[in-house]
């Protein structure tokens, strides 16, 4: 399990545990949190079944899994229409039979827990009463703790402690109150992070050559290198164009470590990002006349970026491209696993401009294939 845990994939926000958590003798909420998103990737075929009396199948824990995530998101809601309690109702109600079903039996008190019997019959009168749970919970609590008393009292000289905390406190409620006032939040241009690599048309295939040969370079970087004339030839095609008839005039391509996206999401493609390799999974929207021809996630489509480059050309505006690798669903008839889709690495590989993709997202594999990956839809 820690070797699972270990594999899981970066992503924005979600806290990452590189050696593991078994050895973690207390968790923090955060840390809590970070896992219950995913723990169903990780429990996915863990272990092979037995029929050892009340042994607990696999497939039975995964499902538990599901039911919980699925509840917790209903759970989170800010505002109910009656129709959304009784819909928690249910969900808490399948997610509880088969939790005492599973676990009861493990149980020195046969599950009799407080906490468990006020959150199956107490919890949907108590939204109905008093509004949604996120107010009156003891995370909220938690947080008001740490944001209203620990972290000013860090920031005190540990002389008349609470008129510096409130202090603290009255100049940050001024300062958000003004963000509140901003104007909404609009798209800003690309923005670059480091540049890893230049070089020009003239002698693009000797330097191409020469990076696929440093033995340093992650494979995805090495595969972005070895596709990247190919795509370019085929993105310029597209625009009528030919690659042969630029050879002649300057042509500059950066290779960017990381871009900022317009809504402001990092897309990042480098060998190393804090000491490992990062390669973003992303979410592209297909054009309504292309939505058939595709199949989609709502409309939506998966790739890996193994590239993110800026093309430089006389008198023309510059290109800001990613070379992407498409992932596609394994099955057209079983496309969701756990309700997430299940993809699989394709070999069509394209150059797509930036602007293009909608977001980044989280994609992890499957510990039991090779080339199985699910997009986590629990990043609550």
């Amino acid at each position: 399990m820690n070797r699972r845990v270990k594999l899981i994939p970066r992503y924005k926000d979600l806290k990452s545990f590189p050696n593991g958590f078994l050895h973690l003798t207390l968790l923090t909420a955060s840390e809590y949190r970070s896992l219950m998103k995913i723990m169903i990737f990780i429990v996915d075929e863990f272990y092979e079944d037995s029929g050892s009396p009340n042994f607990i199948k696999n497939n039975k824990i995964t499902e538990v899994y599901l039911k919980w995530n699925k509840m917790y998101l209903l759970s989170r809601k800010e505002n109910y229409e009656e129709s959304d309690v009784t819909l928690l109702q249910e969900s808490i109600n399948e997610w509880t039979k088969l939790f005492i079903e599973l676990f009861k039996e493990h149980s020195k008190s046969e599950l009799q827990f407080p906490k468990l019997h006020s959150w199956v019959f107490h919890i949907c009168s108590s939204i109905r009463e008093f509004g949604a749970i996120n107010g009156y919970t003891t995370e909220t609590y938690e947080s008001l703790h740490k944001d209203y008393v620990k972290k000013p009292y860090k920031l005190t000289n540990k002389k008349e402690i609470e008129k510096q905390i409130m202090k603290i406190i009255r100049r940050k409620a001024i300062i958000t109150e003004s963000f509140s006032k901003e104007i909404p939040k609009t798209p800003i241009t690309l923005k670059y992070s480091k540049k890893l690599y230049e070089f020009c048309i003239q002698n693009a295939e000797i330097y191409i050559q020469t990076r696929m040969n440093d033995p340093d370079l992650e494979k995805e970087m090495k595969l972005g290198f070895e596709k990247f004339l190919e795509c370019l030839d085929a993105y310029l095609d597209f625009y009528d164009r030919k690659l042969s008839e630029h050879e002649e005039i300057d042509m500059i391509f950066h290779i960017y470590g990381g871009v900022t996206l317009k809504f402001g999401s990092i897309m990042r493609a480098t060998n190393k990002f804090h000491k490992k390799p990062i390669f973003s999974n992303i979410a592209v929207e297909m054009n309504a006349d292309e939505i058939f021809e595709y199949t989609s996630d709502n409309g939506v489509c998966f790739a890996q970026v193994l590239l993110i480059t800026e093309i430089i050309m006389n008198y023309e505006e510059p290109m800001h491209l990613a070379l992407v690798q498409w992932y596609d669903f394994t099955s057209s008839v079983n496309p969701y696993l756990y309700e997430c889709p299940l993809l699989e690495k394709t070999n069509i590989f394209n150059l797509i401009e930036i602007e293009a993709i909608n977001d980044i997202i989280h994609i992890i594999p499957r510990f039991i294939d090779n080339n199985e990956f699910l997009v986590n839809k629990f990043l609550f």
